[in-house]
């Protein structure tokens, strides 16, 4: 896979609100599946492609340990796509400025 695709991956993967969510929950301690899954109303396999799709665009890490898979977060992964993504704020940041003011403004 090239470096594009890779990149479109990342961004595929943390488009989804389940995915951001797991990242969430796995960002400050490592989670194993059956973990994550009492914190969705979905089966087992579905959070696990949840992670897989998470583990194959370089996002989360797993270990093993005994029979259990641990998963934790690529943090020097996000703070690259962070990096790349930050380069926009100079774009919407006068544009959110401009709303703020706007919608701070009473109603005639």
């Amino acid at each position: 896979m090239n470096a594009e695709a890779a990149e479109a991956d990342a961004y595929g993967a943390l488009a989804d609100p389940t995915r951001r969510r797991i990242l969430t929950l796995i960002s400050g301690q490592e989670r194993s599946v059956s973990n994550l899954v009492e914190h969705f109303d979905m089966s087992q396999p579905a959070v696990s492609q949840h992670l897989k799709v998470l583990r194959d665009a370089g996002i989360v890490r797993v270990r093993k340990d005994g029979r259990r898979r641990l998963y934790s977060v690529e943090f020097e992964r996000l703070r690259r796509i962070h990096d790349w993504v930050s380069q926009f704020e100079r774009y919407w940041e006068p544009k959110l400025d401009a709303l703020e003011q706007y919608l701070s403004k009473p109603p005639r």
